[in-house]
């Protein structure tokens, strides 16, 4: 495979598995940095910019949910949860603190391959949108040529699966996409866990969007329909 400019930092704990994905990952074009706990990934971060974090939940001291939630405060770079713990909480938890998505162990070297490609086309797809090009949500403003948004002068720091979202939205504001639609077009495989961890994306949205995200105004539910992006 042609070697690409796609920069990973993968942080785990466990030498023998960092080892491993940096070797799978390089054979497989992309450039890797590791780090051994969140510390650690927090020095590397301060100074290089990554194109997608792998971090494993189950670290000492601060564990990978802590991170990411950490993370999430000032930075949108797309983040992909490793644990042994596949449980359907365990997963919304990793979701709800911020990640793009969440991948139980043991895992094929494949399927990881698969979900960061995945998630790396989330950033640059482009949804062709039709109307105007930039949409108010009240105070808040989406520019969807730039896929950015924006509350006064201050960017609204989006994720990349938030982003996508937007993107999908933003290409057809008033109308209900369903919740199956937005699984596909994320990329993911269609499942109910894959819906409900929709669910979650949709809820951190909203609350970078609503001043009331219990009861929305631009994101709203469309009752067995979906989701509806609703600008002024």
């Amino acid at each position: 495979m042609t070697p690409n400019d796609q920069h990973l930092l993968v942080v785990d704990d466990d030498e023998r598995i960092r080892g491993l994905l940096q070797t799978f990952l390089r054979r497989n074009g992309f450039h890797v940095t590791t780090a051994r706990d969140a510390a650690q990934a927090r020095r590397l971060l301060a100074g290089l910019e990554f194109d997608l974090i792998v971090l494993d939940v189950m670290m000492p001291g601060e564990d990978g949910i802590a991170l990411t939630a950490s993370l999430r405060e000032d930075l949108a770079t797309p983040i992909l949860l490793l644990t042994a713990r596949g449980g359907t909480e365990d997963r919304i938890a990793g979701l709800e603190a911020g990640a793009d998505d969440y991948l139980p162990k043991p895992f094929e070297p494949k399927e990881l391959l698969l979900r960061i490609n995945a998630i790396l086309r989330r950033v640059p797809a482009a949804v062709e949108a039709v109307g105007p090009k930039v949409l108010h949500l009240g105070p808040v403003r989406y520019d969807v040529e730039r896929g950015e948004m924006w509350q006064g002068e201050s960017l609204i720091r989006l994720t990349a699966t938030e982003s996508h979202l937007m993107r999908i939205f933003a290409a057809r504001p008033g109308e209900a996409v369903s919740r199956t639609q937005l699984v596909e077009d994320l990329g993911r495989d269609e499942s109910q866990a894959q819906e409900r961890a929709v669910d979650v994306q949709i809820t951190r949205l909203r609350r970078k969007i609503e001043s009331d995200p219990r009861q929305p105004r631009y994101l709203q539910t469309v009752r067995g329909a979906g989701y509806m992006l609703a600008p002024d």
